[in-house]
C-alpha cells in the first residue's frame, strides 16, 4: 500500500496510468473492430483513446527540461559509450517533448495553424532516434555483462581442470575435421544464447528495459510508416511497454541505473 501512495504522489504516475488506458482503448478498439462491434462503440472508444492522448500530453508539458537535466547530468558518466549513448537519448527525448508540447497547443486549439501531421512526424522521429540509442546502451551493457560471466566460468574451468563447454579438441573426429565446422557453429551459438539468457535472468532491470524499448520501438516505426504493423500490435506493444514502465516506478530497483 506504501509503494502504490508513493507511486500515486510521482507527476510521471498519472502519465503513465493514461498511457496504459491509451493503448489498451487502442487495443480494444482493433478488437472490436475484427470481430464487428457497432460503428457508434467503435466511435466512443476511438474518442476516448484520443481523449487519454491530449491528457497526455497536457501532462507531458515541462518535460524537455527534465530531458535537458538528464542529458547534463550524463554528460559526466566515466564510460564513454555510456555517456554517449545516454545523453544523446536525453537529447532526442527533449526535443520529442518540445514537439509534443506544439503539438498540444495545436489540438487544444491555442495554436490552430500548428500543421499537426507535420509535428507528429517530427515528434516520431525524435522519439524513434531515442529509443535506438537507448538499445544500443542495453546493446553495450549486455555484452559487458557476457564478457564478465564468460570470464568468470573460463576461471573456473580452469580451476577445475574441465574444458569449456564440454568441446573436444585435436584428433581426426575433432572439430577440425571435415564436416565439424557446422556443429561447432552451431554449438558455440547455443552456449552463446544460454550465456545471453543467463545474464539477463541475473539482471531484471536490463531485462525489464530491453522488452520496454523493444516494445516501444514498434511504435514510431508504425507511425512514420517504416514499418506498418496495424494497430492492434502497436496498441499491445504500447500496453506491455506502459505496464513495464509503471512497474520500474512501483519497485525503483528495477529501473536501469545510471
Amino acid at each position: 500500500m506504501d509503494a502504490w501512495v508513493r507511486f500515486s504522489a510521482q507527476s510521471q504516475a498519472r502519465e503513465r496510468l493514461c498511457r496504459a488506458a491509451q493503448y489498451a482503448c487502442s487495443l480494444l478498439g482493433h478488437a472490436l473492430q475484427k470481430h464487428g462491434a457497432s460503428p457508434e462503440l467503435q466511435k466512443q472508444i476511438r474518442q476516448l483513446e484520443g481523449h487519454l492522448s491530449l491528457g497526455r500530453k497536457l501532462l507531458r508539458l515541462g518535460n524537455s527540461a527534465d530531458a535537458l537535466e538528464s542529458a547534463k547530468r550524463a554528460v559526466h558518466l566515466s564510460d564513454v559509450v555510456l555517456r554517449f549513448c545516454i545523453t544523446v537519448s536525453h537529447l532526442n527525448r527533449a526535443l520529442y517533448f518540445a514537439c509534443d508540447n506544439v503539438l498540444w497547443a495545436g489540438k487544444s486549439g491555442l495554436a490552430p495553424r500548428v500543421d499537426q501531421e507535420k509535428w507528429a512526424q517530427r515528434s516520431f522521429r525524435y522519439y524513434l532516434f531515442s529509443l535506438i540509442m537507448n538499445l544500443s546502451r542495453d546493446a553495450y551493457e549486455i555484452r559487458l555483462l557476457m564478457e564478465q560471466e564468460s570470464s568468470t566460468c573460463s576461471r573456473r574451468l580452469k580451476g577445475s581442470g574441465g574444458v569449456p563447454g564440454g568441446i573436444e579438441t585435436g584428433g581426426p573426429g575433432g572439430p577440425g575435421a571435415l564436416g565439424g565446422g557446422l556443429p561447432q557453429v552451431a554449438l558455440k551459438l547455443r552456449l552463446r544464447v544460454l550465456l545471453l539468457a543467463q545474464v539477463l535472468r541475473g539482471h531484471p532491470p536490463l531485462l525489464l528495459d530491453v522488452v520496454r524499448n523493444a516494445c516501444d520501438l514498434f511504435i514510431p516505426l508504425d507511425k512514420l510508416g517504416l514499418w506498418r504493423c496495424g494497430p492492434g500490435i502497436v496498441g499491445l506493444c504500447g500496453l506491455v511497454s506502459s505496464i513495464l514502465s509503471i512497474l520500474t516506478l512501483i519497485c525503483p530497483w528495477l529501473r536501469l541505473k545510471p
